[in-house]
Formats: C-alpha cells, structure tokens, sequence
C-alpha cells in the first residue's frame, strides 16, 4: 500500500469513528427531552355532548408542504389570535376550554380560563383537533367538533 494510499485509508476511518461516536451522543439529549415531557389528561365534551376521557393530550395539525405531502405538529400549546399576534397558551396554565362554533370559513372561538382564574377569548389561529388516548384507543377529535376541554 503506498503512502498515499494508507493517509486517505487513516482519514477515512479516524472520520467514521468520531461520526459513530457523535451519533449516540446527538440523540441523547432529544430523548432526553422526550422522556421530561409532562403528559396531560382532559376530559373532553363534543358537540353531541359524548365526553371522552383523554390521556396525553397533544394539540395537533398538519402543514402542508404539496398536494401529496404534509408536516405533522403535536403541540402542547393552543396557537390562538389576540389582534394580529399569534399566541400560544401552553397546557401547563390552563384549567379549561370552551368552544364557540363559527362559519366554515371562520375559526371557532376559544374562551379559555386559566388556573389562575383569568379568562379570554380568542379565535383558534391554526385549524387542528385535540389527540389522546381513551381506553379504547386513540382519540382524534378536531377543534370545530368540540364543546368543552378540561384539563385534570
């Protein structure tokens, strides 16, 4: 093996070690992170007055990227309009939602209560549903569906 050879040879495998150590220790933190989430749990009331109990509640919608393709969002937050601004009012500070149904082209009204007692209403800024797990399986129920979120 010439000199030459054996440098580049040396290279390439001094690069493949360091990648295969560095990719254990990138994923850690994300599971990491994963793993702290706090799971939430709500009951929830929908238009026909059908109350299901939710367990991992996630906020959740689609972006669209093309006709055939989309990006999934699972949010712990509700994205909601105050005047041109979009605020996201994380679960960790709300006690309750209350739905206010709109026309097809209007998002629905949220009137949400805060565990600190504080109430608003604001409209819905990106069209989702609510997803969880019920005891018999998993639950997706769109926002525009729904009359009332509990959080226990």
């Amino acid at each position: 093996m010439s000199l030459r050879h054996a440098v580049v040879h040396a290279a390439f495998l001094a690069t493949a070690v360091y990648i295969a150590t560095m990719i254990p220790l990138s994923a850690e933190p994300t599971f990491a992170q994963q793993n702290g989430d706090k799971a939430f749990h709500a009951l929830v009331t929908d238009a026909k007055d059908m109350q299901t109990d939710l367990k991992n509640v996630v906020f959740y919608w689609e972006e669209k990227v093309s006709d055939t393709s989309f990006i999934p969002h699972e949010l712990k937050h509700l994205p909601v309009k105050r005047g041109t601004a979009t605020v996201n009012i994380k679960f960790d500070g709300v006690k309750q939602v209350e739905v206010t149904a709109a026309s097809e082209k209007t998002p629905p009204t949220l009137h949400i209560t805060l565990t600190s007692g504080k109430t608003g209403d604001f409209p819905l800024a990106i069209d989702g549903s609510f997803k969880g797990d019920s005891d018999f399986g998993q639950v997706d129920l769109p926002v525009h569906g729904l009359k009332k979120l509990e959080f226990k």
